[in-house]
């Protein structure tokens, strides 16, 4: 979290207390989440590892959040960042042997080795990975991901939710810049006819994920993935690339379901699917 002031209190009436002023965000709610597109979806989850990766190598040691749950969380900037820090904690369990460093959840139980220190190895930072695969990454990687990348996501999953294979410091890292945008689309069936400066600005229909609440607005890496799209909606009659891109660099396309008003747009290109 952004600090931009604090303010350290003593006196006798309010003893020991620091106000802060921080950046403002918005409450995390996962139902809203799974209705957003999976690249925002993906841009949390990729704050989270850069997170967890802070928390396991922070100035004051491995930090672990005790409440760990969506609702010590807020989205700044499409980012995911903790707000409540009342439980987070820098001190290993102590043990004597293995059976003390039991983690115990509702799905499942982890018993971690005892060091010759007489501390729990790890506990902090494997509490914090199994409870980042149970609150976000097993809802938020998954679903509606690009089929080119699910083999890779579901290695990630699987890695987070066992603990017992996670050395220290062995993140998820889901790609941005090259298997996210790697082209992997089937040869397109139906033929499109390209239209240079053309946009056409009605003959909307609604998919879902969508950038437009009124439109079908996806994201694609280049025309043949938008092409296999479009020939994936029955619906669907052409297509608009845009000059707008996401965060990772993908291009923005309107899918619609007809060509018959098709206007001058210096900006945009349009694809006519072409009928027998």
């Amino acid at each position: 979290f952004q600090l931009y002031g604090y303010c350290y209190q003593d006196s006798n009436d309010i003893p020991d207390t620091l106000t802060t002023i921080t950046e403002l965000g918005s409450p995390l709610e996962m139902i809203q989440l799974l209705q957003t597109s999976w690249e925002d979806r993906f841009r949390i989850c990729l704050s989270l590892v850069r997170l967890l990766h802070y928390l396991a190598h922070s100035p004051l040691g491995s930090v672990t959040l005790l409440d760990f749950r969506p609702r010590q969380f807020v989205i700044v900037d499409g980012e995911l960042k903790v707000t409540d820090l009342d439980d987070a904690s820098i001190e290993e369990s102590s043990c004597t042997s293995n059976s003390d460093c039991f983690m115990e959840f509702p799905a499942r139980n982890f018993t971690l080795p005892c060091s010759v220190e007489g501390r729990c190895q790890s506990m902090n930072e494997k509490r914090n990975l199994y409870n980042a695969y149970r609150f976000f990454f097993t809802y938020l990687l998954p679903h509606s991901a690009p089929s080119s990348l699910r083999p890779l996501l579901d290695k990630i999953v699987n890695a987070t939710g066992n603990c017992n294979k996670c050395g220290n410091a062995k993140y998820p890292s889901p790609p941005v810049n090259s298997e996210f945008t790697q082209k992997c689309v089937k040869s397109a069936n139906a033929k499109y006819r390209r239209v240079p400066e053309a946009f056409i600005p009605d003959e909307n229909y609604r998919c879902w994920p969508s950038y437009h609440h009124k439109g079908c607005l996806l994201s694609v890496f280049d025309v043949s993935e938008a092409i296999e799209i479009c020939d994936s909606y029955s619906q669907c009659k052409a297509f608009v690339l845009t000059n707008q891109t996401t965060w990772t660099g993908r291009q923005l396309v309107f899918f619609k379901m007809a060509s018959n008003h098709i206007m001058p747009d210096p900006n945009k290109i349009t694809y006519v699917k072409v009928t027998d």
